[in-house]
């Protein structure tokens, strides 16, 4: 599970001792990436150099109301700073004006401006009917970007399986779904993946992961205090070294 996982820390108070601690995890557990807030992104890469993590951040966040300017900046400013990955925030009233064209040319102003890095589409599903969900993922099959993201955990709720399951029946073959916002536990995450999902973003990635016991002697007899999270069986990666 944990080469799915964004370890997400986009808090407005959080503090450079944060930063590191979420980037220390993420080397220990092997996660795809950390997503920070822009202004962290160098120390991030910083403290990533040389692992297999990468460094994630957010455009136009989290309402998605700035201006298609602005978002490309943001863009090209992250870019430089050593961002990998972007997640960036629909104009989501755009889209509920049915102003589908402005949301198209927004996503790939911003595209063309990523020279190829992963672009993550967030269309806060907690805000759209089922239609407008609809016709997100199909303006994502059309822009070509790489992922659809279900929120951004800043709305009234975050993913819910019913989201998944309409974006599957929408969209394309090579678009992956992003799922993020309210996943707490590693079976919250299992739900998603098994519908598919290749990314979770989460702010408790760690207590997602925290039934392994790969290295401890498997206590599954009459003592086992494991519960439903005992994972001893499986082969894991995550205590290996780098």
């Amino acid at each position: 599970m944990n080469e799915y996982i964004d370890s997400t820390l986009l808090r407005s108070d959080a503090t450079i001792e944060d930063i590191t601690k979420l980037c220390e995890d993420a080397m220990k557990y092997h996660f795809a990436t950390v997503c920070v807030n822009p202004y962290y992104v160098p120390l991030a890469k910083e403290l990533l150099e040389d692992s297999t993590v990468e460094v994630c951040t957010v455009i136009g966040f989290p309402l998605g109301a700035s201006t298609t300017n602005v978002k490309v900046y943001e863009a090209v400013d992250a870019l430089e700073a050593g961002a990998d990955e972007i997640d960036m925030v629909i104009n989501i009233g755009a889209l509920k004006d049915k102003e589908y064209e402005y949301v198209k040319k927004e996503i790939e102003q911003v595209r063309n401006v990523l020279d190829g890095k992963v672009l993550k589409v967030i269309i806060e599903t907690c805000c759209l009917t089922k239609e407008e969900i609809i016709k997100a993922t199909e303006i994502c099959n059309e822009t070509f970007v790489n992922f659809i993201k279900t929120s951004t955990g800043f709305g009234s709720r975050g993913a819910s399986l019913e989201d998944i399951k309409i974006i599957n029946e929408h969209k394309n073959e090579v678009l992956e779904v992003k799922a993020s916002g309210g996943i707490k536990t590693r079976k919250d995450a299992e739900e998603f993946l098994k519908l598919g999902v290749t990314r979770i973003g989460t702010s408790k990635a760690i207590d997602l992961i925290d039934g392994c016991h790969c290295d401890d002697e498997c206590q599954c007899g009459d003592n086992c205090e494991c519960g439903d999270d005992c994972h001893c069986g499986e082969h894991c990666h995550c205590h290996e070294e780098e």
